[in-house]
């Protein structure tokens, strides 16, 4: 597997991970996932994979790479990718 390929496997687990959500929160959570933790070539090669419609991406990690290229990130989905402010506990350091 190279590494287009690896990035592609990715976003569709996070999605598959997150699809009991509904198909609308699991979407924004997804992108809310690759936004905060993915960095930016990474991401960047995403949208490649989007611009040539890479057919092995699934309908939950299409929509979330768009709604990323077309809105920027969505607001934060859970507590792993808010963060708290310095005087309040149960804060984040991830991405």
């Amino acid at each position: 597997m190279n590494s287009i390929e690896h990035l592609v496997y990715m976003a569709n687990q996070i999605g598959r991970n997150l699809e009991a959500l509904g198909h609308d929160h699991a979407v924004a959570a997804t992108a809310d996932h690759i936004a905060s933790f993915w960095d930016p070539r990474m991401k960047r090669l995403i949208f490649e994979r989007l611009e040539v419609g890479d057919p092995t991406l699934s309908d939950i990690a299409r929509a979330a790479v768009t709604c990323l290229r077309d809105r920027g990130a969505p607001a934060p989905q859970s507590r792993a990718t808010e963060f708290a402010a310095v005087d309040q506990p149960g804060g984040s350091d991830a991405g």
